[in-house]
This record gives C-alpha cells, sequence and structure tokens, in this order.
C-alpha cells in the first residue's frame, strides 16, 4: 500500500502541476506543455526547484518511475499524485504533446 494517491490521465486537473520524471532524450522528443522535467535520478538534488505547497502529478513513460519517484516526494513531505500508464497513456488519451527538437512530438 502506498502513501499517495494513483490517478489515469484523464483525471489530471487541466491546471495541475506535472513533474515528469523521464530521461533527457524522452522529454525532448515530447512532454506535456507546460511540465517540469527533472529526471529521476536528479530529484533528490533539485527538489528545492518544485514547490511544496502544490500537488505534483508525476508522470513517466508508463507509470514505473513516476510511482518511485511520488514515493520519494512523499517521504520529503510533498504531495505526489502518481499518474498511471504514463507518457504512453497521456498519447493514447490525445492529450497535447509539445517538443524540443523541432520535430513532430512523440512519446520515447
Amino acid at each position: 500500500m502506498s502513501d499517495f494517491d494513483t490517478v489515469r490521465v484523464n483525471d489530471i486537473p487541466e491546471d495541475a502541476a506535472i513533474l515528469d520524471v523521464r530521461e533527457d532524450y524522452e522529454w525532448v522528443a515530447g512532454h506535456a506543455d507546460g511540465a517540469v522535467h527533472i529526471p529521476l535520478d536528479q530529484l533528490p538534488a533539485r527538489l528545492d526547484e518544485l514547490d511544496p505547497d502544490h500537488d505534483l502529478y508525476v508522470i513517466c513513460r508508463t507509470g514505473g518511475r513516476s510511482f518511485r519517484a511520488a514515493q520519494w516526494l512523499t517521504g520529503q513531505g510533498y504531495t505526489a499524485i502518481n499518474v498511471s500508464g504514463g507518457m504512453d497513456q497521456w498519447l493514447e488519451a490525445g492529450k497535447p504533446l509539445v517538443s524540443d527538437n523541432g520535430l513532430k512530438p512523440l512519446v520515447l
């Protein structure tokens, strides 16, 4: 049992703070517009970049890394919500993507 919630992509509020914990190459290829990018392995060193007063919807590609990140963030006093299915479900749900490489956005 976890101490944090898990939601589906379609249950993320429109104005939610989304934390993408995928690797740099995954982020560059395609991500949710407005999301914050901190790869999972950099999270402890970059924790001060996150606002502890906002709920964080944590996403990765399929839900494994975001689960670990949400678990860790909750232990640090943050309200973290794991996004089940991750960016694969984001894409399947037809949610908008942007890329940082000038190419058509995609999920790697």
